[in-house]
């Protein structure tokens, strides 16, 4: 690889399992993954989902950041709107005084959940509205030239937390490149406006004291096994366990529900969430990473994978660790 590779850990919670041993996965995957060489890990924040534990997002990654030493961590990402940016500076401002170098502080503004949870979490309909203004009042409190009069974050002010701006759309990749901000598309989820969106960044970037120049992370999903035929099987199960993730509200569908629904045209669209995915053995994950690279125009890639099992899972990142030898951070 000639670009630097990291992970979005979804800290999933397999059926039949809890969420305790979801993060013990957690730790484990990290404490493995800076064997192996991967720059970063982060973890996003959804709520009211069964299958997700990553909700309390910071607590988390003060948890993995006590049991690691050197890799970084962060969220990919906090939901600015459900929060003040006061708090998320303490927040992580703190993760920064105890893991000087290592924390990451990524950013998105969707809220991570429906409608009823915006609602249980007391978020304003209209919080996303201010989302730049906010992304910069979080600034000022992590570089200590608060924006607020009299408010300094403590722990915060001088930590200089590295901000991301997370996006789906091209909203993101604008404001990114207003503020000179690194820039991580949700390509493994949302596809649509990949290019679209790099292009605009690129052409738009304006350098900060932070970032001199414009730095694209792409995501993308990985389901790699020592067989292709292993990892096409991870593949189709993630796809129905998506289905009823997505379109069940509670209900989880048999395998043959599953195939219908994804042969319906809301299933498809579902696929179609799917779209860059490699998938297959290490070399073929290799291939299909390299020219993704390039597709996306991406200066880092993070890989996400959705395998059924914690053991499919961690071989997955082991294997692309294997052969792709990510470069350098």
């Amino acid at each position: 690889m000639t670009v630097p590779l990291s992970i979005l850990d979804l800290a999933q919670i397999a059926e039949g399992s809890t969420a305790a041993e979801s993060f013990a996965s957690s730790v484990a995957l990290a404490q493995r993954a800076e064997e192996w060489g991967y720059t970063r890990i982060w973890y996003a924040e959804h709520h009211n989902m069964g299958s997700i534990a990553s909700s309390a997002t910071s607590v988390l990654v003060g948890h993995v950041a006590d049991h690691t030493k050197t890799i970084r961590l962060g969220s990919g990402g906090v939901m600015l709107p459900n929060h003040s940016p006061l708090t998320i500076a303490e927040q992580f401002g703190t993760l920064e005084t105890l893991h000087p170098g290592r924390i990451d502080l990524g950013l998105g503004r969707a809220p991570g959940s429906d409608q009823n949870t915006m609602r249980a979490l007391r978020r304003d309909p209209s919080a996303a509205d201010t989302f730049p203004q906010d992304v910069l009042e979080l600034q000022g409190y992590l570089s200590g030239e608060t924006r607020v009069a009299g408010v300094q974050a403590t722990p915060g002010a001088g930590t200089n937390v590295p901000l991301y701006i997370l996006g789906s759309s091209l909203f993101g990749a604008r404001l990114a490149a207003a503020l000179g901000l690194p820039f991580a598309f949700a390509s493994h989820f949302a596809p649509q406006a990949l290019l679209d969106a790099v292009a605009i960044y690129r052409r738009e970037f304006r350098p900060s004291e932070q970032l001199e120049r414009p730095h694209v992370m792409a995501g993308v999903n990985v389901i790699a096994s020592d067989s292709a035929a292993d990892a096409q099987r991870e593949f189709t199960e993630a796809k129905r366990r998506r289905v009823s993730l997505l379109l069940g509200r509670g209900q989880q569908f048999t395998r043959e529900e599953s195939e219908v629904i994804l042969n319906s045209p809301a299933g498809q669209q579902i696929g179609q969430m799917a779209r860059y995915s490699a998938v297959g053995t290490a070399r073929e994950v290799s291939d299909y990473l390299d020219w993704f690279t390039g597709h996306a125009g991406a200066d880092e890639l993070i890989v996400a994978t959705q395998a059924g099992s914690t053991e499919a899972w961690l071989r997955s990142f082991e294997l692309v660790a294997e052969i792709v030898q990510p470069a350098a951070a």
